[in-house]
């Protein structure tokens, strides 16, 4: 039917729905944990174990230094997999593309798990590796924004970080879910592990999708977006549209995804770090380490949000941003010295605290930045950009890490250079958090707008 017998769509605000809202954040939290989980496995795999299976043939450092390089391969996917990924969801649908996310995150897991060893077949054992990973990381291009942005449109309007924020605190769980898991078969004697026993947290992603899957169909599009499609008002190419009308703000997210360098750092560089020759902790020790500053943060995010509900986006992000800069001299200068009151204090103060004020709030203010024609498009492009370098983060850390127990210096410099960078980025863009969701994306969002207020507690 031509467009022009379409009845005219409604105009202003679109309502919100409380159970749909607290279905899209619970199932995001669970989705993205499984799938998260599915992504932390193999950094915690290629911090402990890879450089013993599939690059036995380099030694020492140049052996952990391949296979920290490999987790940093997954990030170049990224980008592509936001560009594409992003147009399919503005196009057809968030869910539909949540669903594909997920099915390609958890089989190219699985099939992890499956490859022989580079003692078995050779070169041909990394280059598997190398290839997977790469499926990992274009899967991982479009889960977060695509579920930041299902989660943003059924959200109420006073309430909108703090039910986004739940995909972010669903990252943190899956991060512990995988350390619980690598802590299970770390138990292993050194040959049972390196031969059989690191391939379990891989296969177990086949539960993990199952019940994913099952979550996330039972989802339903967001009406902002459903109306959109509805009178034929998606972009036709949103990536193209975004970055022709909204250039700046897509550098911006990228220049502000930055802060992901604390993230890859602590979790993979600190891991590997930590067991080396230098320090030389136990793989148990650290995975606990990680467990005990992730749970603070599941609790501690969903506070931060409601925070950045009531005062603002930016003070709560560049807070953190600034905070971790400084923070991570701390964590890493208690690494080396192997004191693990100190270890947990540092790791408290750099992930549960101010890492925890980024992931609460750049959920909603990236998406807050663009409308909902273009908004997976325009979040998945510049998030994906920026991400690419926290992705090799833990190779150029390990390479410019010094010798003796002031190694860790260079490192701290370069994650607080990347924080500052996106502190001051975030302090360029608009503060959005009273701005109507009709009104989000356009070139001057009134100020003052304010939104209704609900009287929902959630």
């Amino acid at each position: 039917m031509p467009h022009t017998h379409k009845p005219a769509p409604p105009s202003g605000e679109v309502t919100w729905n409380e159970t749909k809202a607290r279905q899209a954040a619970r199932a995001s939290f669970l989705g993205s944990m499984l799938e998260y989980y599915d992504f932390y496995v193999y950094g915690s795999a290629a911090a402990l174990i890879f450089n013993r299976v599939f690059f036995t043939s380099a030694h020492g450092a140049i052996g952990t230094l391949a296979s920290l390089a490999t987790f940093g391969v997954g990030y170049v996917a990224r980008p592509l997999g936001g560009v594409v990924l992003g147009h399919f969801g503005d196009r057809a649908g968030r869910k539909k593309v949540m669903l594909f996310t997920l099915i390609l995150m958890g089989a190219s897991t699985f099939l992890i798990g499956c490859l022989p060893s580079y003692d078995s077949i050779g070169v041909l054992a990394p280059a598997l590796l190398v290839l997977l990973r790469l499926a990992q990381g274009f899967s991982a291009g479009g889960e977060q924004a695509g579920a930041n942005s299902l989660t943003l449109e059924h959200a109420p309007p006073n309430r909108r970080a703090f039910y986004t924020s739940w995909t972010l605190t669903g990252t943190q769980a899956g991060f512990i879910l995988a350390s619980l898991v690598f802590l299970a078969v770390s138990a292993l004697p050194d040959r049972q592990l390196f031969a059989w026993g690191w391939r379990i947290p891989f296969w177990a992603s086949a539960v993990v999708v199952a019940v994913a899957y099952w979550v996330r169909r039972r989802l339903e599009e967001p009406p902002e977006f459903t109306e959109k499609k509805d009178y034929d008002r998606t972009a036709r190419l949103p990536a193209i549209t975004v970055l022709t009308s909204q250039p700046w703000d897509v550098l911006r997210v990228a220049l502000c995804q930055f802060n992901s360098v604390g993230g890859s750092i602590f979790s993979v560089f600190a891991l590997a770090y930590a067991t080396g020759d230098t320090v030389g902790l136990s793989r148990t020790t650290m995975l606990w380490v990680a467990i005990f500053a992730n749970a603070f943060a599941l609790a501690i995010q969903p506070l931060l949000a409601r925070l950045s509900d009531r005062i603002g986006r930016k003070p709560v992000f560049i807070s953190g941003a600034l905070g971790f800069a400084v923070t991570i001299f701390v964590y890493l200068h208690a690494l080396s010295t192997a004191n693990i009151p100190y270890i947990l204090c540092g790791a408290f103060l750099v992930t549960s605290c101010f890492y925890s004020c980024l992931n609460a709030t750049w959920p909603s203010m990236y998406g807050e930045w663009f409308s909902t024609s273009v908004r997976y498009s325009g979040t998945a492009i510049g998030t994906q950009v920026g991400i690419g370098f926290a992705g090799f983060a833990p190779t150029i850390a390990y390479a410019i890490l010094g010798d003796g127990p002031n190694g860790w210096i260079p490192v701290a410099l370069l994650v607080a250079f990347a924080m500052a960078v996106a502190a001051a980025s975030c302090a360029t863009g608009r503060e959005t958090y009273r701005t109507p969701m009709s009104e989000l994306g356009k070139p001057k969002a009134p100020a003052a707008a304010k939104t209704p207020q609900s009287s929902f507690t959630g």
